[in-house]
């Protein structure tokens, strides 16, 4: 593998007939609440083939809720959030524009048939969220996700052809805020038939915010002042998912059960921390829990806690992922339960650097290498020099981008996704 300081990684896709290649700096593409990372990248041509034509680069975001092998008749299982389309070839005029570091690079390294292009992720489009299919399943996850193709082609509006087209498959992702929510907290009291003082049950999380991966400390504080006695303790953590398309549809499912035999009798208290971790690797076979968009085969994680923003239509966001933390006394057959919902943010880390001119993130909190002696994936698929004192390199590491071949694909050729 090359060395990351002694070049820039670039990822790149060319199409079937090898006449149109496209370059991406990265595939995520953060939403900051206020604005959206923009899409920059180049695109290289060879001009005896395009001659006369045209050549487009087309964002397209949409929310697929049914399998592609059940669309007919022009149904087709699907909505469309956002179409946005650009001409590439030949460059309309548009003044000076400044272009990034990563595109000035790549054009001067990959000469004068290379062309820039900009486009804009509408800020109020939702963040991409694959529903995770069955054991078995076959063909394009259901959820929402987003799509860069670059054509050729005489108009924007006639049909695509597979042989002289790109299709890049990106993510539009969120990064926990740096404001801090007030600590979740939760009480509930229950009064029994025969006793003359209540069972009081309160809990407390020790933040409001907890990134994939970290244990969630859950404090259970039980003052049982009635007759019964309390013969179970169980902690759970639900992912809640709002599918908002033409009716609004809600589904629960926990990620983390945890059980304890912590026994309360009556006149006694139990004060207690219990430790919860939701992690996928647990959850593999649960059909439609909503992960964080995946791209071609790496692996992904539980999907980030969606942060809404005011003004912004629900049915616009496609699946709104909530989770709560749920704690429960079982008190037996006869004394029935006691439980409170705590709501939970559970998010990514924000980068811990970012690059002053691409604007992009370089790292993460969350992507330090583990002792493991395996490659860790590496998400941010271009990095930079940081050291200020070196010269600048104009040494790129193009790295393809690799198709999405599902087993149920490949004997029917695929259809050329990244």
């Amino acid at each position: 593998m090359a060395d990351k300081g002694a070049g820039t990684r670039v990822f790149k896709k060319s199409s079937p007939n090898g006449k149109v290649t496209a370059y991406l700096g990265k595939r995520d593409y953060v939403d900051h609440i206020d604005h959206t990372d923009p899409i920059d990248g180049v695109v290289l041509i060879d001009p005896e083939y395009v001659k006369e034509r045209k050549v487009f680069v087309k964002l397209l975001c949409a929310f697929r809720y049914g399998r592609e092998d059940l669309d007919v008749l022009g149904l087709t299982f699907r909505k469309d959030f956002c179409t946005t389309t650009i001409q590439v070839y030949p460059p309309l005029d548009e003044g000076d524009k400044k272009k990034t570091r990563l595109q000035e690079r790549l054009m001067k390294k990959l000469g004068e048939h290379a062309y820039p292009f900009f486009i804009e992720i509408p800020k109020d489009s939702p963040c991409s969220v694959t529903l995770q299919p069955a054991p078995g399943d076959t063909g394009k996850p259901c959820g929402v996700d987003y799509e860069l193709k670059t054509y050729v082609s005489d108009g924007d509006e006639e049909k695509i052809h597979k042989r002289n087209s790109v299709r890049l498959a990106i993510r539009k992702v969120q990064f926990a805020p740096d404001k801090k929510g007030p600590q979740p907290t939760a009480e509930v009291q229950k009064q029994f038939l025969m006793s003359d003082k209540p069972l009081c049950l309160e809990a407390t999380l020790d933040k409001d915010l907890y990134y994939h991966g970290e244990s969630i400390g859950v404090n259970v504080q039980v003052t049982n002042n009635s007759s019964k006695t309390v013969k179970k303790v169980k902690i759970s953590v639900r992912q809640i998912a709002d599918i908002c398309l033409f009716s609004n549809a809600q589904y629960k499912c926990p990620v983390a059960v945890l059980e304890a035999d912590d026994q309360v009798a009556p006149s006694s208290t139990l004060c207690k921390v219990y430790q919860i971790c939701p992690l996928l690797g647990e959850n593999k076979d649960k059909r439609g829990l909503a992960l964080d968009g995946q791209l071609k085969h790496e692996d992904t994680n539980l999907a980030s806690s969606t942060i809404l923003k005011e003004g912004v239509l629900k049915e616009n966001l496609g699946i709104i992922v909530q989770y709560k933390v749920k704690v429960k006394l079982v008190l037996g057959s006869l004394g029935g339960e006691v439980c409170v919902e705590l709501p939970v943010t559970l998010m990514h880390s924000k980068p811990a650097d970012v690059d002053p001119i691409i604007g992009s993130p370089v790292k993460t909190i969350a992507d330090k290498p583990s002792n493991s002696t395996a490659q860790p994936i590496d998400h941010n698929l271009i990095s930079f020099d940081t050291n200020a004192s070196s010269p600048p390199t104009d040494d790129i590491v193009f790295e393809d981008f690799a198709r999405m071949r599902l087993q149920g694909e490949a004997a029917a050729g695929g259809d050329g996704h990244a």
